[in-house]
């Protein structure tokens, strides 16, 4: 393809990093504006390999989220000043920006003035993330999306929340987040009763998370239930340690604390346990599920990640549930109830599940978008649609 693209984003995680390197396969003149190299509350060191990276220049304002689901949380708002004229500089023919803020403010205004560039809206969102944002943002946005000549979504519940914005059906196309997942598909499948029923989460240790609300119904459970012993490991680090490693435990509940844990020693925990818990109370994606999946983990997740809704089917792939107490309750019912062969029929169709999304997979549907809005739709005849559209 011989177009000049540019994204434009808030900085690149490490797990963003292949799928960026995919499109940059695809897209020879493919550049990405960055508003910072990290972010101040993320332990990643900054990784641009093989990318075109120019960093903005740019205001950050730290402020704190109140989301109707009850959680806070702190949140980094990127103001790159610099946008427009980069964009004067660089004359994209096709920009994509990766959020619905000032950044796409300033993208939406050069398209207008260069009509014949082109605009892609990643809208890295769902219904649930975006509750509770405030009255200005949606009124930002009702003017921003329909700008878009195209829309990136996550899944279904993103589409959902875009639509309400008024773009088309053949406007939006499926961008699910993806990362490497090779070092977890060679994790064993085959493990032995007391890995199979061993729980895992992997994480911030952040209220967001509902990993507060997911241990009292686990409690409950394990009270009902004297003659099982569960254990619970937790990955990762957070406000919220101190608090969850204070909480008293039924005795036939054991949790263990790992701390952050380098990326290259995930494959052996996974390997070490059998159910994923996700039970996150508002999360656009959740990259987690894919790891554990790809390792042959059931997940056990809330619908209100994107990722649960997108990935796991209940009873085949794991087990879902809003994170409200009856429900939460009823699903450990189910998962700890679950025979040994069904898990292992589990693990093996979880893995089979995750195994083609990966970012090369992505990549070539960020291009459909690419594709789609460099042809004048009068040549386009039907375009091929997602499967859940």
């Amino acid at each position: 393809m011989n177009k000049r693209v540019v994204l434009l984003t808030n900085f690149i995680p490490p797990y963003r990093l292949p799928l960026y390197q995919a499109i940059g396969d695809r897209v020879p003149e493919f550049q990405v504006l960055i508003s910072t190299p990290m972010e101040p509350n993320r332990s990643w060191q900054p990784n641009w390999d093989g990318l075109n990276v120019t960093v903005q220049k740019n205001l950050t304002l730290q402020r704190k989220w109140r989301h109707p689901h009850g959680f806070s949380e702190d949140l980094y708002v990127h103001i790159p000043y610099d946008t427009l004229w980069l964009l004067h500089q660089k004359q994209p023919d096709i920009i994509i920006s990766g959020e619905m803020g000032f950044r796409t403010l300033q993208a939406a205004i050069y398209h207008k003035f260069n009509p014949k560039s082109r605009l892609i809206l990643w809208a890295t969102v769902s219904e649930y993330s975006e509750q509770g944002r405030g009255k200005l943002r949606e009124i930002l946005r009702r003017w921003l999306v329909p700008q878009a000549d195209a829309v990136l979504v996550n899944g279904q519940s993103g589409a959902r929340y875009v639509r309400q914005f008024g773009i088309k059906d053949e406007q939006i196309f499926p961008a699910p987040y993806t990362t490497d997942i090779t070092p977890f598909l060679s994790v064993p499948l085959a493990k032995d009763a007391d890995q199979a029923y061993r729980l895992l989460y992997v994480g911030q240790l952040v209220e967001r998370k509902g990993i507060e609300p997911f241990l009292s119904a686990l409690t409950r459970w394990c009270q009902a239930h004297l003659d099982r012993k569960i254990e619970f490991w937790l990955v990762g680090d957070g406000p919220l340690r101190n608090t969850l490693e204070g909480l008293s435990m039924p005795n036939n509940l054991s949790l263990r604390f790992l701390g952050n844990v380098a990326y290259d020693q995930l494959a052996d925990i996974y390997y070490s346990c059998g159910i994923f818990v996700f039970p996150t109370l508002a999360d656009e994606w959740g990259l987690v599920t894919n790891e554990a999946m790809a390792a042959g983990l059931p997940v056990l997740g809330s619908l209100y990640s994107q990722s649960v809704e997108e990935l796991v089917t209940e009873g085949e792939t794991g087990w879902t549930f809003r994170p409200d107490r009856r429900e939460m309750e009823a699903a450990i019912e189910r998962v700890l109830t679950t025979p040994l062969n069904v898990l292992e029929q589990m693990r093996s169709a979880g893995r089979d599940r995750i195994r083609n999304l990966t970012p090369q997979f992505v990549a070539d549907g960020i291009l459909q978008a690419i594709n789609y809005v460099s042809t004048p739709v009068a040549l386009l005849g039907e375009t091929p649609r997602p499967h859940w559209l």
